[in-house]
């Protein structure tokens, strides 16, 4: 389903340094090994595969995988009809939240590690979770008492627009 009217966009990446520090091994590791197998001549370790496994697994952690990281992340619309989610490259079509569904929203600062186990599509105590980054986000609370943690920069408009449009909807139905 694609959404109405936007009425708030937001668009998080996995940008931290320390993440890209970390990813970014990877592709140097193995471009060292490729040099000193191809270039220097000189074989990395027991490798009976010679330098075309080396390339191979070097496309896959060197370029794949960083290239993965660089465009998963998520994107988040609050429309006329409800909060929309999609995880990328995981979700290839929107996740609805009907404002109808939606009991109540709360803008939280909340312990990703400690809540959820981490960042990405989680699950932990408190529900479950869509996050990127940060430790802010807006815990949606379900009628029929699921909760959903969105992450998000902008946390506190995001949760305004939410419960200014669940109010209004709940005005509407009765």
């Amino acid at each position: 389903m694609e959404p109405d009217e936007i009425i708030y966009s937001e668009k998080q990446r996995f940008r931290q340094w320390w993440i890209w520090t970390l990813i970014l091994i990877s592709p140097v590791g193995f471009g060292w090994g490729i040099f000193q197998e191809v270039a220097l001549d000189s074989p990395v370790g027991d490798n009976s595969g010679g330098a075309w496994v080396l390339i191979v697994l070097g496309l896959i952690f060197g370029v794949g995988f960083p290239w993965f990281m660089y465009v998963t992340g998520l994107d988040t619309l609050a429309t006329n009809v409800g909060v929309c989610i999609r995880f990328r490259p995981f979700h290839r079509n929107w996740i609805v939240f009907g404002f109808g569904q939606i009991e109540k929203a709360e803008a939280l600062t909340y312990s990703p590690i400690k809540e959820y186990g981490g960042w990405g599509i989680r699950y932990g105590r408190k529900g479950k979770a869509y996050n990127v980054s940060g430790n802010k986000g807006v815990l949606l609370t379900f009628r029929d008492g699921k909760r959903t943690m969105i992450g998000s920069q902008n946390h506190e408009v995001l949760c305004s627009i939410i419960n200014a449009s669940v109010s209004s909807t709940c005005k509407e139905g009765t």
